[in-house]
């Protein structure tokens, strides 16, 4: 089959009308329009009435849209500031959410109203969810005045258990969350700027022994979430820790956070997956 005859089924099929129809709409015969899905090519001449009917571009027959699209979208965000380029980015995310919802009718229920930013309470301890839990993958949106999360996750061909480390190396990270100091430690250095933290100033935030903050900030070095570095100073080696730029903490931490609210209102959501999640 054709690029160009295929996408012609696909959108043929998205306007749910058939074969015969499509040819009449474009006065040719429904063996002309079979002929081109699969694998026959239309004139050249057709392609602008083809792709009228069927309401996509040109480049959409060729199926360079998305590619385009994808590629015009980089180079905005990479023209706005970070902050705009954030909240633009968290805007089609939540666009995203919406058209994974699969109902057309909700687009203008809830795109307009996230427009116009009704979306959400102004109290602060209100917030929302939105999820999309279904065998093509989970999308989850997170809204409040304050704090905004997204999370999109396709469908791996196998198992999503397949992909996760053993059960007894992911202990060993939640561990380190349940511990109330390591917890301490990684708030404090989270709340700092991004420099490297001596030992000394971790135990005096902290109220943790420096023996012991050396100890537990170990822990976290040998877990990937900090690094170790020594300074040698006139009274000795001293010291001092960095935690790892990726901030992976930081997503588990809003879902930890969550987890353990009450007031979270789920107001939109669509769960018909049939696959088990593990």
């Amino acid at each position: 089959m054709s690029i160009i005859g295929d996408q012609i089924k696909k959108y043929r099929i998205e306007k749910e009308i058939t074969q015969e129809q499509l040819g009449q709409m474009l006065n040719v015969t429904t063996q002309a329009v079979s002929r081109w899905e699969r694998g026959g090519t239309p004139d050249a001449d057709m392609l602008p009435q083809i792709a009228e009917v069927l309401g996509v571009s040109i480049d959409a027959l060729f199926g360079l849209e998305e590619q385009s699209m994808n590629l015009n979208l980089a180079r905005r965000l990479s023209q706005m500031s970070r902050e705009e380029a954030y909240r633009h980015a968290f805007n089609i995310c939540w666009a995203i959410e919406i058209g994974l919802l699969g109902n057309v009718s909700a687009i203008d229920d809830f795109m307009k109203p996230h427009i116009e930013r009704k979306m959400v309470s102004h109290d602060k301890k209100t917030d929302y969810l939105a999820k999309m839990v279904n065998d093509g993958g989970i999308a989850l949106v997170r809204m409040s005045p304050d704090l905004n999360t997204f999370f999109l996750m396709p469908e791996p061909e196998g198992r999503i258990s397949d992909q996760l480390c053993s059960i007894d190396e992911l202990l060993e990270v939640f561990s380190i969350f349940a511990d109330r100091k390591m917890l301490q430690l990684i708030y404090i250095m989270y709340s700092m700027p991004n420099i490297p933290l001596a030992t000394s100033l971790l135990s005096k935030k902290t109220g943790i022994s420096q023996q012991e903050t050396d100890s537990l900030m170990e822990v976290l070095c040998e877990k990937n979430l900090a690094t170790r570095s020594v300074v040698v100073t006139a009274e000795g080696e001293l010291n001092s820790y960095i935690l790892r730029r990726e901030c992976a903490a930081i997503p588990l931490l809003c879902f930890a956070d969550e987890i353990t609210k009450e007031n979270i209102r789920p107001f939109l959501g669509n769960y018909d997956r049939t696959k088990p999640f593990l």
